[in-house]
């Protein structure tokens, strides 16, 4: 059977952390993290990066050990067994199915700004396509269009946030850097600010991604995905939150008149149209093509690694002969995208809370994968990294979960409910007990 092509370093896999992730994403969301946290953005992301620090530790610990391509999915499947091992993997499907679409739904927002008149369908089923033809030549060629990417969105990311420098330093916002992002009393709302972090944490969502390429890492050494997810994590923790600094003492001097649009406005009204202009061509030029591409990627071997130990249909485990990608998989993605983007390409907020659930929900699945693991099987004395971190990685997660809007829930527990009857007829079939190939 054809397999998965070693060939990724350290430094790949850096960049398609930071391309999944990319660097200008706070900026899809910032009118929705605005109006949440009740003007207390800078605040908001620094949750949202606690929360995933936590969240990033047991990643590099589990890869260490079950170096799968299929991510929560094989690390549950590993610790917990094949049932608890499934349900991990669908809950994941939920963020890896849907956040292409996401990003499929905001370029199409973008192109509307740029050129009106098309419908947002028109540019969701041209980037699905477009997307799909890259990576199905390999990751080899995708990382280096990632590379790109990542290299022209910090060019334009730091050029914005100086024009914006400069409009405080003219008076704009609260005319000065002060600490209004990170505490206003007066505001202060606990509930809010929970809320508007789980909308921070798709910010964030991406250096997860990197544990699905454990089975493409040059040499073998499961030690690189680790440090890897740690990296991104830092890196974009600490850029991210500094952007909301900024953006978060020009804020009080706009008036948004929609949420999904609030960058393109912030931007006109501070800088220029110009700038709101150039914004726009970067998530349609750039961030289409690097954080869709790695995102395909993702879920594509997810899907692979569920299908080849037949939790799904075995053909997606087939992987091209010619380009070792997983292609039918691809394919679904692909398939599945355009669906869902052409369904919500009128309701980004609510599109966003959905794949917030799927990531979170993961997420806490990972953390009790860690104490079981290490903490009760192996009886692990290192009680930093397998006991306290897994344990607050899990009250973190809750207390976001609790914030996230009523939609978000009765999508999220709708999805787990199916994953749960799916689950129940695998095991029916006598498919719950295979062992995962690691």
């Amino acid at each position: 059977m054809t397999s998965l092509k070693r060939t990724l370093r350290y430094p790949d896999l850096v960049i398609y952390g930071l391309a999944y992730i990319a660097p200008i994403t706070p900026l899809s969301t910032l009118g929705f993290v605005w109006e949440a946290s009740k003007g207390l953005i800078a605040l908001a992301y620094v949750l949202g990066g606690v929360c995933m620090y936590f969240t990033a530790k047991s990643y590099a610990v589990m890869t260490e050990t079950v170096p799968s391509a299929g991510s929560v999915y094989g690390f549950a499947r590993h610790s917990l067994g094949a049932f608890p091992g499934f349900i991990a993997g669908w809950l994941i499907l939920l963020d890896y199915l849907l956040i292409p679409a996401f990003v499929y739904v905001l370029i199409a927002v973008a192109l509307g700004t740029l050129v009106p008149g098309i419908d947002r369908s028109v540019w969701i089923a041209l980037m699905v396509a477009v997307t799909l033809g890259i990576n199905w030549f390999g990751v080899t060629v995708t990382s280096r269009a990632n590379l790109v990417a990542v290299a022209i969105q910090a060019l334009v990311m730091f050029g914005f946030l100086g024009a914006c420098l400069i409009a405080l330093h003219a008076g704009k916002g609260t005319g000065s850097l002060g600490i209004a992002p990170f505490w206003n009393g007066a505001t202060f709302d606990s509930g809010a600010l929970f809320t508007a972090t789980s909308i921070c944490v798709m910010s964030f969502l991406g250096f997860d991604a990197i544990s699905t390429l454990s089975e493409e890492v040059e040499g073998n050494d499961a030690r690189v995905v680790g440090r890897a997810i740690i990296g991104v994590l830092v890196i974009s923790a600490v850029f991210f939150v500094v952007v909301a600094w900024i953006l978060g003492n020009l804020l009080p001097g706009l008036r948004i008149r929609d949420a999904s649009a609030a960058t393109y406005e912030l931007a006109a009204w501070a800088v220029g149209p110009w700038a709101a202009a150039t914004i726009a061509w970067a998530y349609v030029l750039i961030v289409g093509l690097s954080n869709a591409l790695p995102m395909q990627v993702g879920v594509a071997r997810v899907l692979y690694a569920m299908g080849r130990d037949r939790q799904m249909p075995v053909a997606l485990a087939r992987i091209h002969p010619r380009y070792h990608t997983p292609y039918v998989g691809m394919l679904v993605t692909a398939a599945i995208s355009l669906i869902v983007g052409l369904a919500m390409r009128n309701r980004l907020d609510d599109l966003a809370t959905i794949v917030n659930f799927g990531a979170l929900c993961g997420f806490l699945m990972l953390h009790v994968s860690v104490i079981a693991e290490f903490g009760f099987r192996r009886r692990s004395r290192r009680w930093l990294a397998h006991w306290v971190t897994p344990v607050l990685g899990i009250v973190v997660v809750l207390f976001v979960l609790e914030g996230m809007s009523t939609l978000a829930l009765v999508v999220g527990l709708s999805w787990l409910a199916a994953g749960v009857l799916w689950g129940l007829v695998l095991r029916s079939r006598g498919q719950g007990a295979l062992a995962v190939k690691l």
